[in-house]
């Protein structure tokens, strides 16, 4: 064991945030702690870490275990490379790199009994350098900056100048290379494109030691996690497996629960009744009676009341009306910034009831794009052109239409100033936002509710129209579940970023990935883009294992050839390199088998309430001396036992 908390409870302002916590984490273990926002997670893992101190219980560490924690914001600062910071990790390797070769030249110029120790010295510490990997120091820095997105041009970049972002990739790489005993991660992936988090996940199941992380994603849980403990109520639960198991179990668990609950309400309230019933008859053997059923309702130890699933925040997304089938035509559109080029010559179209998901590794410019397309950012070439009656509501990730010195009900009531005093607390009760809720400053609120807001102004828009930058940044996961089914539901168009695979998977009907400066289309969600995208990039830029890693300008020959062709003909036409109509017959085939399917189970329906139908009749008095109706009822059955039999076996080659 290298991690113990036993009975850990933390209150702020007399509300328990934390109540007779316990758990413990094993050597090598993998483990996730998951909760709504506010749960206490964060408040745990500084408890945890002893940057604050907890009300009651303790904190254990296995003698000479060593941790290392990854706040979700970051203060480094200074002058230095991403490079001088990272391999400022692998000091006491260098230092030692350094003697070793001080001692080489040191041998050519000494001899006898100096150069004997010297030998000695010098033996000694190049065996401790193999004993710590020295060999290796510069690789393994290069690596992880590689593999959190950081290219060989950014390493030269100064730490002031980085985004809270990039700083926190940083300050996981520095982490990462420390390799303590135990990691501990407060929300790795909010900074990673999805090619970091991949990197991230094989990485930590490879790592020899233990991880403890909170995360809201759900892809990179299912992948790492080997324990999951929830903090819901201020307690905790640990359950075994990831977190499709946990969630499993979750509900089982809930549904238990719930029942002892009702079950103990119930007898609660019908022993009150008896009571009372007892009393009223003014007796005083009822009286007692009364009396020692009291005594035993006193000595039953009542259960909490179960946490209810935070299923309250409806969001209702309504088009104010319909956009025509064309909503938006991107035409040649590309995008520099001084040398960094971020795409060119870009083509797509989206049309009515599409929910289009741009992906793309950081710094390729999806919100760029975004920006662009909402028309806060210019274009360098090319035009967007929007259909009839499209009515954008654009959801930025920086919440840039908030305004900070506003209260939550002024942030509505201003721009919505038709809307009484009701109606605008009703639409902030829809997202959590209660009583005095309402009148907090928006500089106040975390990065989760903040995120809340924007989605209540977003639905008071009415557009037809969604544009949204990273909409689940922030939210807990059954916020993201709720955001899901609200865009599932939606009927009007869709068009965001996200780095969320398991939100991507759930809404999207089309993927972009915006990659080499182009755009790759997909038709399907994200379990079709896995499936497909390597084909796809070895069609369009042959070997696409190194595709990432290259820059624009190294790629500017590779487009002038066969691939500049392709690529052209990609963005621009249905006929062209991604074959829209292999893909679109395949999309044909799979509602031509959900017909099938559909109408398999329609007759099967249909014969079993037949056949339901005859067991009635049969079992009629009347029919039980006609013979001749008897043997036709018979003969049908046996006629529908053999359809049905058929049926049930085209049904299940279909389903599979």
């Amino acid at each position: 064991m290298i991690l113990s908390t036993h009975n850990i409870c933390k209150s702020f302002d007399g509300v328990d945030v934390l109540k007779n916590v316990s758990f413990h984490i094993e050597d090598n273990e993998k483990a996730a702690i998951v909760g709504i926002n506010g749960a206490g997670k964060t408040t745990l893992l500084r408890i945890i870490i002893g940057e604050l101190s907890a009300d009651e219980g303790e904190v254990t560490f296995a003698k000479g275990k060593t941790f290392g924690y990854l706040a979700q914001k970051q203060n480094i600062d200074g002058e230095k490379t991403i490079y001088e910071e990272l391999k400022e990790v692998k000091r006491d390797v260098i230092d030692l790199e350094n003697s070793i070769r001080e001692a080489e030249q040191l041998m050519k110029t000494v001899s006898g009994d100096d150069l004997t120790q010297l030998m000695e010295k010098y033996t000694n510490m190049t065996h401790q350098f193999q004993l710590v990997d020295g060999y290796a120091w510069q690789s393994e820095v290069l690596g992880v900056a590689k593999g959190l997105g950081f290219a060989d041009e950014d390493l030269e970049k100064k730490i002031s100048t980085l985004s809270g972002g990039q700083k926190t990739r940083v300050a996981l790489g520095k982490l990462l290379l420390q390799k303590p005993d135990l990691i501990i991660l407060d929300e790795p992936t909010n900074h990673l494109d999805m090619n970091s988090i991949k990197w991230l996940e094989t990485y930590l199941l490879n790592y020899k030691g233990a991880v403890l992380i909170v995360s809201h994603d759900r892809y990179f849980l299912d992948k790492i996690a080997g324990k999951v403990i929830e903090i819901d109520g201020a307690k905790a639960t640990s359950f075994t497996g990831n977190y499709s198991d946990y969630a499993k179990k979750k509900e089982q668990l809930r549904a238990t629960l719930w029942r002892a609950y009702l079950n103990q309400q119930q007898e609660i309230k019908h022993q009150e009744a008896v009571i009372e019933k007892l009393k009223s008859f003014n007796r005083e053997k009822s009286i007692k009676r009364a009396e020692s059923r009291e005594k035993m309702l006193d000595k039953i130890e009542v259960l909490d009341k179960p946490s209810e699933i935070r299923d309250d925040m409806r969001i209702t997304l309504t088009p104010s009306c319909v956009s025509g089938k064309d909503v938006m035509q991107v035409e040649g559109i590309s995008k520099s910034f001084g040398n960094e080029h971020l795409f060119k010559d870009i083509s797509f179209e989206v049309k009515r009831g599409e929910r289009i998901a741009i992906i793309g590794d950081n710094g390729t410019g999806k919100t760029t794009m975004l920006k662009m397309i909402n028309g806060v950012e210019s274009l360098d070439s090319g035009k967007i052109t929007l259909g009839t009656k499209v009515h954008i509501g654009y959801y930025d990730q920086e919440h840039h239409v908030l305004h900070d010195d506003k209260t939550l009900f002024e942030e509505i009531s201003d721009d919505y100033p038709t809307l009484n005093n009701t109606e605008i607390r009703n639409t902030l009760a829809a997202f959590l936002f209660t009583g005095e809720d309402v009148f907090k400053r928006i500089k106040d609120l975390s990065g989760g509710e903040k995120g809340r807001v924007s989605l209540a102004k977003l639905m008071l828009s009415e557009a037809n129209f969604l544009i949204l930058d990273e909409p689940t940044n922030h939210l807990d996961i059954t916020s993201k579940e709720i955001l899901e089914t609200a865009l599932c539901g939606y009927e009007g168009t869709v068009l965001y970023v996200s780095h969320d695979r398991y939100f991507i998977n759930k809404t999207a009907t089309k993927i972009l990935d915006l990659t080499h400066g182009t755009i790759v289309p997909y038709i399907g969600n994200y379990d079709y883009y896995m499936e497909h995208s390597a084909e796809q990039m070895a069609r369009l830029f042959g070997d696409g294992s190194n595709a990432t890693n290259t820059s624009f300008d190294d790629r500017s020959s590779h487009y002038s050839s066969n691939a500049s062709e392709k690529v052209s003909v990609a963005d621009k036409g249905a006929s062209g390199q991604m074959d829209w109509k292999a893909q679109k017959q395949e999309q044909a085939l799979k509602r031509k088998k959900e017909a099938a399917l559909k109408k398999c189970e329609d007759t099967i329906a249909e014969l079993e309430a037949r056949n339901d139908e005859i067991n009635e009749e049969m079992a009629k008095p009347e029919i039980g001396t006609d013979l001749a109706k008897l043997r036709a009822l018979s003969d049908e059955q046996q006629e529908i036992t053999t359809k049905l039999e058929a049926l049930y076996n085209e049904w299940e080659e279909l389903s599979e």
